[in-house]
C-alpha cells in the first residue's frame, strides 16, 4: 500500500520511516505515549472490487529500552464491487406489452372488414375490400415478427416432441405458455378466419346465399361458420329446387 505522503517533522519530533512504517521519536520525558491518528491512502481496485482505505492508526509505544515505536494499523473498512457496464440495454417495451399491443392490434384491424361483410354485404367498398391483399400481408408481417420474438433454441423440439416427429399435447402447452408465443398463434389465428370468411363472402355473393351469420361465427369459431355456410348452401339449393318444381 502507497501512502499519500510520510510525516517529516523537526529532529526534535518524531521521525517516522514510511517504508517501514515505524517511528522513532526522540522525547525528554520517560513516561509511556499512546496515540492515534489517520494517514490518507489511494484506493486500491482488486479482481473487481474497489478497496476502499479510509486511514491507518498509528499507535506509539515508548520504552527505556527500544525507545518510541509507531505501528501503523491500516484498517479496511469495505470493499465496492465494481460492476461493469454490460452491452445489453433494455428494450423500450416489455415482452409481455409487445405481446399485449400486437393481441389488441390484430383484433382491432380485422373488425372492420367482418363489419362490412355483416352489414353492409352490397356495398361498393365491402366488395373492393374483400378484393384487396392488404389486411393478410399486415397479419402476416406481424405474426413473423412476433413469431421471430418468440422463437427459442427448444422451440422445434416442442413442436416434434415424439418420435414421430409429430407435436404432443404436453410440448404444445408448455410452447404456449409463454405470452410472446399464444400473441403470434392468435394473429395466426385472425388471418387464418378472415380467409375463411371472406371465401364464405364469395361463395353467398356468386350463389346467392345469406352468409352474415356464417361470417359471424366465422370470427371466433371459424370451422362452425364453415359448417353453417354449407348447411346455409344446402338448404337454400333444396329450397330452390322445391320452388321450381313446384312451379312446372
Amino acid at each position: 500500500m502507497a501512502f499519500s505522503s510520510c510525516l517529516c517533522q523537526s529532529p526534535l519530533s518524531p521521525k517516522i520511516d514510511c517504508g517501514k512504517k515505524i517511528v522513532r521519536p526522540w522525547s525528554s520525558d520517560g513516561r509511556k505515549q499512546r496515540f492515534t491518528f489517520s494517514l490518507g491512502s489511494n484506493s486500491t481496485e482488486l479482481v473487481g472490487q474497489q478497496l476502499v482505505t479510509v486511514g491507518a492508526h498509528l499507535h506509539k509505544h515508548w520504552s527505556f529500552v527500544g525507545g518510541s515505536r509507531v505501528t501503523v494499523r491500516p484498517e479496511l473498512e469495505r470493499s465496492i464491487p465494481l460492476r461493469k457496464s454490460s452491452g445489453v440495454y433494455a428494450s423500450w417495451l416489455s415482452t409481455s406489452q409487445i405481446a399485449s399491443t400486437a393481441f389488441t392490434l390484430g383484433t382491432t384491424a380485422v373488425l372492420p372488414f367482418y363489419t362490412l361483410m355483416v352489414l353492409a354485404p352490397k356495398a361498393e367498398l365491402t366488395k373492393i375490400s374483400m378484393e384487396s391483399s392488404i389486411p393478410y400481408i399486415v397479419l402476416g408481417i406481424l405474426y413473423a415478427y412476433l413469431l421471430y420474438l418468440s422463437w427459442t433454441p427448444e422451440t422445434l423440439q416442442l413442436i416434434f416432441a415424439s418420435k414421430y416427429w409429430l407435436p404432443e399435447l404436453p410440448g404444445m402447452v408448455r410452447m404456449f405458455s409463454n405470452e410472446m408465443t399464444l400473441a403470434s398463434a392468435w394473429i395466426h389465428l385472425l388471418a387464418v378466419d378472415l380467409f375463411a370468411a371472406r371465401q364464405v363472402f364469395r361463395d353467398g355473393q356468386e350463389n346467392e346465399i345469406e352468409t352474415r351469420h356464417s361470417v359471424s361465427l366465422c370470427l371466433f369459431f371459424c370451422p362452425i361458420g364453415i359448417v353453417t355456410h354449407v348447411i346455409t348452401k344446402a338448404l337454400t339449393r333444396s329450397a330452390g329446387s322445391s320452388s321450381t318444381r313446384n312451379m312446372h
